[in-house]
């Protein structure tokens, strides 16, 4: 019972804090990322990332696609 109290007691002091999870993941030319979802239903769900276009938007490769204009958003954080 001690253990479970002070479990609860951590939970909300955590709760309390508001704290947000922030992506610090710097992405660099010719990695592979994993897709949230394929940009069709024939395509891979990977990207290769070939040259970032602008801040957080990828000019990117996917096999059996082509080539597709991703941005930060659209692949594993």
């Amino acid at each position: 019972m001690v253990v479970k109290s002070v479990s609860v007691a951590k939970a909300e002091s955590v709760k309390s804090t508001d704290w947000s999870p922030v992506c610090h993941i710097t992405y660099n030319r010719d990695s592979w990322v994993k897709l949230n979802k394929p940009v069709s239903e024939y395509s891979q769900s990977e990207a290769l990332l070939l040259c970032e276009e602008s801040a957080g938007v990828w000019v990117s490769w996917v096999p059996e696609y082509g080539e597709v204009i991703l941005d930060k958003s659209d692949f594993y954080c």
